[in-house]
This record gives C-alpha cells, sequence and structure tokens, in this order.
C-alpha cells in the first residue's frame, strides 16, 4: 500500500518561496503535484518521472516552480518561487505505478491528504 503524505504549507506574501515535502511509501513510480483552488477544479502542477529524467509542468507554473525527488529518502519536492496570488490551492501529491511521468490526473492511483498553500498580495 503506497502512502504520501505532504507538508510544507503555509501563508506568505506574494513573491515569496515555499517549499512542498511528500514523504512517500510503498511501490512507487511517477509522481504529481497537483492543485484544488476553492470553486475550481483539480489542476496539474508538476510531474516527474520515476528516474528524474522527464519533468512536465503547467504553463502557469512553468519557469517558477521545480519537481525533484530524492528516491533515496523516498520525498517528492515542489519549490515554488515567486508565489502569486493565484497560486493560493490545496496542493496534492500523487503517485502511479507507471514509470512515465503524466500530466493526466486520471492516471495517478494514490493521492496525499493535502497541504495548503495561502499567498496574500
Amino acid at each position: 500500500q503506497v502512502q504520501l503524505v505532504e507538508s510544507g504549507g503555509g501563508s506568505v506574501q506574494a513573491g515569496d518561496s515555499l517549499r512542498l515535502s511528500c514523504a512517500f511509501s510503498g511501490r512507487t513510480f511517477s509522481m504529481g503535484w497537483f492543485r484544488r483552488a476553492p470553486g475550481l477544479e483539480r489542476e496539474f502542477v508538476a510531474a516527474i518521472s520515476w528516474n528524474d529524467g522527464i519533468k512536465y509542468y503547467a504553463d502557469s507554473v512553468t519557469g517558477r516552480f521545480a519537481i525533484s525527488r530524492d528516491n533515496a529518502r523516498n520525498i517528492l519536492y515542489l519549490q515554488m518561487n515567486s508565489l502569486k496570488p493565484e497560486d493560493t490551492a490545496v496542493y496534492y501529491c500523487a503517485s502511479r505505478l507507471v514509470a512515465v511521468a503524466s500530466r493526466d490526473a486520471n492516471g495517478y492511483l494514490y493521492w496525499g491528504q493535502g497541504t495548503q498553500v495561502t499567498v496574500s498580495s
């Protein structure tokens, strides 16, 4: 059974940075970050393949966010820089049993409980 636990969320000002972490256990391959803002649909943020060779980003975060993973420590990261109020959301990490990364949430089998990120202007 795969377990995912996010941490690192908080309340910050526009322009600040945060680093989210997702501690995972169990068998997992490619992983991703998604977010859901109040009243909106869940949206893709970033994804990374099993061996760290391929990364995908949503257009809205490209150049500001960076996804990485430490397979030795079983931690997935999302470094978020130059945060904007529109980045406010609950952020979820997810994993799937396929080595290739994906932007499609339907392809992910396991999900964490989420961590809140609030960015004020």
